[in-house]
C-alpha cells in the first residue's frame, strides 16, 4: 500500500466529516440553538465586514430568535449551496434574500414572507437602454443560481450573452469596467449600490414580483412556527419596521403587512 496517497484519500473525507459534524456541535449546546446559513454577498441583507456578518436579515433573524428564545449561529456559505445544506442538515435555515419558489418548496419550507421584492435592471448613466426589450445583443451580468438567472432563461435571453458570478459584486465590477452593459438583480439590492455609485441608474419597471422568505430545513418542522410566531412579534413590537430604518433609510416599500404564507406567494420557475 502506498501510504503518501493513502492518507491524501483521508485528508478530504476528514474535512468533510468535519463540516457535516459542525453544525451538529454548534445545536449541542442547546437544545435551542440553531445554525441559520448566510451568503454574505448581499448586501444590505448580508454582508461581512472585518470578519463580522452584518445586514437586515441578520438581524431580523436574531431578533425573531431572541423573541422566541432561540440562539443563532451564523454559518456563511455561496448561495447555491445553501438548499442542498438544509437538505443534508447541515442548516436549520437560511437567510440570504431567498426568494419564496415553488421549485424550493419542494426541497424546504419557508417561513411567512418577509419582504416584498422583485427584479430590476441597472445599467451606466450614459447608456441607451431603457428597458428588458432594449437587452438583446448586450451582455447582461448576474448571480449564479439565483431567479434572476432564471428570468433571463425563462424569457428566451441568449444565455451565452449572460455572465453569471458567484457574488453580485463582482457583477456590479464588469457593468463599471465596460465586462457587462446591465446588471439583472434583486431590486433593492440595485438601489443600494445605485445610492453608492452615482455613474448607474435602474431602468423601466420591475420585471417581477416576489417574496423572500426565510428557508427552514424540512427535518425541523417545529421550527416554522417558531420564525413565525418570532416574526409576528418582531412586527407587533417595531423591531421589523426599525429594520427599514436601518438598513434601507426608511424606505418601506419592502414591507409585509399581515400574514402571507409561502405556497400563496411562491413564484414558478
Amino acid at each position: 500500500m502506498n501510504i503518501k496517497p493513502f492518507f491524501a484519500l483521508l485528508a478530504p473525507l476528514a474535512f468533510s466529516v468535519a463540516y457535516m459534524a459542525a453544525p451538529q456541535a454548534a445545536r449541542a449546546q442547546g437544545s435551542n440553538n440553531i445554525v441559520v446559513g448566510a451568503d454574505t454577498t448581499f448586501p444590505p441583507f448580508e454582508t461581512e465586514v472585518n470578519g463580522k456578518v452584518t445586514g437586515f436579515d441578520i438581524d431580523m433573524i436574531k431578533a425573531i430568535a431572541k423573541a422566541e428564545g432561540l440562539t443563532v449561529t451564523i454559518k456563511t456559505l455561496p448561495f447555491d449551496g445553501i438548499i442542498p445544506s438544509l437538505q443534508t442538515d447541515a442548516l436549520d435555515a437560511a437567510v440570504a434574500g431567498i426568494t419564496i419558489k415553488s421549485s424550493r418548496l419542494q426541497n424546504v419550507d419557508f417561513s411567512d414572507a418577509y419582504y416584498k421584492s422583485g427584479l430590476s435592471i441597472l445599467v451606466k448613466k450614459n447608456s441607451d437602454i431603457t428597458g428588458f426589450a432594449d437587452l438583446t445583443g448586450h451582455v447582461v451580468a448576474t448571480k449564479t443560481a439565483t431567479s434572476s438567472a432564471d428570468y433571463l432563461k425563462q424569457h428566451g435571453f441568449d444565455m451565452n450573452d449572460v455572465k453569471q458570478f458567484q457574488d453580485i459584486d463582482s457583477a456590479y465590477e464588469a457593468l463599471e469596467t465596460g465586462g457587462a452593459d446591465a446588471v439583472i438583480f434583486d431590486n433593492p439590492v440595485n438601489v443600494n449600490f445605485k445610492i453608492l455609485h452615482p455613474n448607474v441608474k435602474t431602468v423601466g419597471p420591475l420585471l417581477t414580483g416576489e417574496y423572500y422568505g426565510i428557508a427552514i430545513s424540512k427535518k425541523r418542522p417545529n421550527l416554522v412556527a417558531k420564525i413565525n410566531a418570532g416574526l409576528a412579534v418582531i412586527k407587533k413590537d417595531g423591531v421589523y419596521h426599525q429594520l427599514f430604518v436601518k438598513y434601507f433609510g426608511g424606505d418601506t416599500s419592502g414591507e409585509v403587512d399581515g400574514v402571507l404564507k409561502p405556497a400563496a406567494v411562491a413564484v414558478s420557475d
